[in-house]
């Protein structure tokens, strides 16, 4: 049996998380819950999987859900950053799922690693604006880091068992997302509800928003850069829309191996979840003759600048990757709440990492202080 911990269990990929467990409940049981402020949805998963260890962001859903739990006196019901990093460092896991949103994901990320986690790692937060730190203490302690996204997971998956002297170019394969070939005239006039359609993954609402502009594809790119320790101009993104290639990697003879399958998380997440064992899994196939063909285009940098600004912060590294998380992270946030334009989101990450001074090496403080700044200079232009 293993034993695994999901923080942020009641969004997309926590949830999708869950099923794989309620799948595979021979081998997989759940010993600790941890979500924002969902409180139904949470008691709801309590009750089901019977974590011993439940946590929510917020005081007063942590009072709410213990309520609501009070028949059940043998669930600890945590709160806040103190709970996260209680289930992050707690011995009875063998497996961490991060798969919370935005930057509070560092701090639990590291006590998991410090108690020798192995960490199946859905927070893209965590190493865009951490790698640094992350991945030398996960080899310090010995511990694996095992991609979520389905992008990482194939490139762990093509890359198994090969040398990394033997890597030539990374492939990463982006759907362009549902305004793939508009132009910035076109874009000035999306509304939040079509922004929110992607056209083959079905995410939450603030990586959806991501995909859209390509900033998500950005952040992908850094994060491959850490996870598999390769320079930025061996990552190379490759649009196509089908997301039937997850992604590819080429080798030093020229040879490419990709890995594909339907666009379902539940892949990438049980993969994670078993390495290096597979599991049977339910679900619909890849039908070629369906399928028929499968298409390739150039990314668009000048009409999706969040993919050009990225490659920028990570080319420059040190605190400029987490201004422009953080910056991102504010501008969609006001955009979901309907009080900037879809273009004043690139707008707003540009104007940001051109106001911050760098830091060329910076610790856990650093980080966060880079990513106040972000918030704050948003906030001073009024928003």
């Amino acid at each position: 049996m293993k034993y695994i911990a999901v923080l942020g269990s009641t969004g997309s990929i926590g949830t999708q998380t869950l099923e794989v467990v309620r799948a595979n409940g021979d081998e997989l049981s759940v010993v600790a819950l941890a979500a924002g402020t969902s409180v139904a949805k949470m008691e709801e998963q309590v009750r089901e999987f019977r974590p011993k260890l439940a946590c929510m962001w917020t005081e007063e859903a942590a009072k709410e859900l213990k309520v609501k739990l009070a028949d059940l006196p043998e669930v600890k019901v945590l709160c806040g950053m103190d709970g996260l990093m209680e289930i992050a460092a707690d011995p009875s896991s063998d497996v961490v799922v991060t798969a919370v949103v935005g930057m509070i994901g560092i701090r639990p990320t590291i006590a998991a690693i410090e108690a020798g986690k192995d960490i199946a790692l859905a927070n893209k937060e965590t190493l865009v604006t951490a790698g640094h730190v992350i991945m030398p203490l996960a080899k310090e302690k010995g511990v694996k880091i095992l991609p979520v996204d389905s992008e990482h997971s194939a490139i762990f998956q093509s890359l198994n068992g090969e040398p990394k002297q033997r890597l030539e170019k990374i492939l990463l394969t982006a759907s362009g997302g549902p305004f793939r070939g508009w132009t910035r005239e076109q874009m000035a006039k999306i509304q939040v509800e079509d922004a929110l359609k992607h056209p083959n993954w079905n995410m939450g609402h603030k990586i959806t928003i991501d995909s859209s502009t390509m900033v998500n594809k950005g952040l992908e790119v850094m994060e491959a850069k850490w996870l598999f320790d390769a320079d930025l101009d061996q990552i190379q993104v490759v649009v196509h829309p089908q997301s039937i290639i997850h992604s590819m990697v080429q080798y030093v003879d020229g040879a490419i191996i990709a890995q594909l399958g339907t666009p379902d998380m539940k892949l990438p997440i049980q993969y994670a979840l078993f390495y290096p064992d597979r599991r049977p899994m339910a679900g619909k196939r890849v039908d070629f003759f369906e399928l028929g063909s499968i298409t390739f285009e150039k990314p668009d940098p000048e009409n999706f600048e969040g993919l050009a600004l990225a490659y920028q912060a990570a080319r420059t590294g040190g605190s400029l990757p987490t201004v422009f998380n953080a910056a991102n992270e504010r501008a969609v946030a006001l955009f979901l709440a309907r009080k900037i334009g879809y273009l004043q989101i690139p707008e707003l990450i540009r104007g940001a990492m051109e106001a911050h001074k760098v830091v060329k090496n910076p610790d856990v403080r650093e980080i966060l202080e880079a990513e106040q700044f972000a918030y704050d200079w948003i906030a001073a232009k009024g928003f």
